[in-house]
């Protein structure tokens, strides 16, 4: 396993995070359209040697709203046009239940996360965790992770919602998420 221990980690949501989220799901590839500077912000992550993972609840396959093969298109659609910025998701964790399912994989339950810890053989603590809900704060939280809230998709009403985790910090995007991770690491890139 010692080959796919990534040096460093990061977990990202999907919707919100990635790609522009929609209160109706995204349900096809062609609804499916990246944050502008989304992508850009993961291909960052992976020439820093981060491994990008995805970890995101997708009840509209329990809903019937789309199967597991339109998911898995949806996926591919991010894969390609990841690929195109010269960025790499290296995994996508989801859960397909809904929220009576009672499930241990949907968040902010913490079983993607342990199934993350467990591909990846590591402790998830002081891992880096960026979502635009409450949900996957807590998820992430409540794995050992440290929480970041971006604004754009569902994220400004969680913030306005309150309750957010400790340690939760608050950037309006993933790309300026990751300038602020990668310049902490090295404040030589710092922009005076």
């Amino acid at each position: 396993m010692s080959d796919r221990t990534p040096t460093k980690l990061i977990i990202l949501d999907r919707d919100g995070v990635i790609n522009h989220d929609q209160e109706s799901f995204i349900k096809s590839p062609e609804e499916w359209v990246p944050i502008e500077g989304s992508l850009e912000a993961i291909a960052r992550l992976n020439q820093a040697g981060y491994c990008v993972v995805v970890a995101t609840n997708q009840s509209g396959v329990a809903r019937g709203l789309y199967d597991l093969s339109t998911l898995n298109a949806i996926h591919q659609k991010m894969h390609a046009a990841s690929m195109m910025v010269g960025a790499k998701i290296d995994a996508i964790f989801f859960c397909p239940h809904s929220a009576k399912e009672n499930c241990d994989c949907r968040k902010p339950r913490t079983g993607m996360f342990q199934e993350i810890a467990k591909r990846y053989g590591v402790n998830l603590k002081g891992i880096a965790s960026v979502g635009d809900s409450l949900r996957d704060l807590q998820a992430s939280y409540l794995s050992g992770c440290v929480p970041y809230l971006v604004l754009s998709g569902k994220g400004q009403m969680t913030l306005d919602g309150g309750g957010l985790p400790p340690g939760t910090s608050i950037f309006p995007n993933l790309a300026a998420m990751v300038d602020k991770l990668l310049t902490d690491e090295n404040p030589e890139l710092a922009i005076e």
